[in-house]
């Protein structure tokens, strides 16, 4: 089983397909991934996330639903 999160890309750099890598933001944390897997996904669009690559391309809509998805499992706030 993998975990791929979603998250947004801000900025993009290199010019090789192979080196293509990006800003993406996670909530409140950026990262740079590995975007060669995704070549139409541009600044702006959604990516699932992998171990630091980019696997696939997402609506925004869909990136949206799997954030209230992963804080529906943490619980009601302020509950331990």
């Amino acid at each position: 089983m993998c975990l791929g999160v979603p998250g947004l890309i801000e900025e993009i750099t290199g010019d090789s397909p192979l080196e293509r890598l990006g800003k993406v933001r996670f909530g409140g944390i950026a990262r740079l991934i590995n975007l060669s897997l995704v070549p139409d996904a541009g600044v702006g669009d959604y990516v699932i996330v992998h171990v630091g690559i980019a696997i696939s391309q997402i609506r925004e809509e869909e990136a949206a639903q799997v954030f209230r998805d992963l804080e529906a499992l943490d619980g009601p706030s302020g509950q331990e």
